[in-house]
């Protein structure tokens, strides 16, 4: 059985990403039903926020499903403590040392998975007690590694220094795209990008337009000087590049950011003023679909890839 599947008790190696203004219970938990493991974005949620949108997703859904915690939260004890007391089982966490919350999240019996973005980091991961990585890369939506290393050389250097459970994320949302990452050494996927423009998503529907509008190139890596961030194209985003572009300081930076700017973006769909987080994937799709859409499209695509390459095999025996 697959080693994903097996982790998680989930029928496709498919994790969909835990992300900021885009994934609320609905969208969790459709992902939980279609049979994949469906994740909350704890990172714009407020402790009893969390709290709601874990029991609104229990209801929902009688399949696992886990939640997404940036370890760098500013009420990062108030939500762990939401996670123990109400008996959530799988936590991925992101952005900052494992070793500070896994043995926390073990003694409460949670399955903990930490995302990387190098194979130093990984190693770190298996040796702190987590029990999968996810390696992603260069390609993301929303805040990423600062080495810039792409998925496709991510994945085999951080399977030769693991043995734990990988996942694989970053410029992920095709089933050919599962098949190449199999293929590279990941057990299974992570996918962000794709479901973050479900019907599903909490994300605002003139951000979802925007983001199915996209052609290859619009989104660019910027804010290296804080927390490196991919952008769409747009009003924020030329400032930000103009600002860089004359040296601008980390400070000048964080007070141009404020308060509240990717909520502004995603979740209220301000395309001048907000942050626009998302995937380079994002221009390969132009269709908003459904959860069960996106999913029947992954697991039909693998399939045919699989066959595909098989039959190129036989061929060429």
């Amino acid at each position: 059985m697959n080693r994903i599947c097996k982790l998680f008790g989930i029928r496709y190696p498919v994790v969909q990403g835990g992300m900021a203004w885009c994934s609320g219970w609905r969208l969790a938990s459709a992902v939980s039903n279609a049979g994949g493991l469906g994740l909350l974005g704890a990172g714009s949620m407020p402790p009893e926020v969390f709290r709601e949108h874990i029991r609104k997703c229990s209801a929902a859904t009688d399949k696992p499903f886990g939640v997404n915690i940036p370890l760098m939260y500013p009420e990062i004890e108030a939500l762990m403590n939401v996670v123990a007391e109400e008996g959530v089982k799988i936590v991925f966490t992101s952005a900052g040392n494992p070793r500070t919350w896994t043995e926390f999240l073990k003694t409460h019996h949670v399955t903990v998975a930490h995302v990387v973005s190098s194979s130093k980091f990984a190693a770190k991961s298996e040796a702190a007690g987590v029990d999968a990585v996810v390696a992603e890369g260069f390609e993301a939506g929303g805040h990423n590694g600062r080495e810039e290393t792409t998925t496709m050389c991510l994945i085999p250097a951080v399977r030769r220094a693991t043995t734990l459970p990988l996942v694989a994320a970053g410029g992920i949302g095709t089933g050919e795209a599962m098949l190449a990452a199999r293929t590279l050494g990941a057990d299974g996927v992570q996918i962000g990008t794709r479901f973050a423009l479900a019907q599903e998503s909490s994300a605002h529907e003139d951000f979802k337009r925007l983001c199915l509008s996209l052609d290859e190139g619009d989104t660019k890596l910027l804010l290296k000087k804080l927390s490196p961030t991919r952008l769409a194209r747009g009003d924020f985003r030329t400032t930000v590049e103009a600002l860089e572009e004359r040296g601008a300081t980390a400070g000048e930076l964080r007070e141009l950011l404020g308060r509240g700017r990717a909520r502004k973006g995603i979740f209220e769909g301000n395309l001048s003023e907000g942050e626009l987080e998302i995937g380079q994937v994002a221009s390969l799709f132009r269709d908003l679909q459904s959860v069960d859409e996106v999913m029947k499209d992954l697991v039909d695509g693998y399939a045919a890839a699989l066959e595909r390459v098989v039959a190129i095999a036989k061929r060429e025996q």
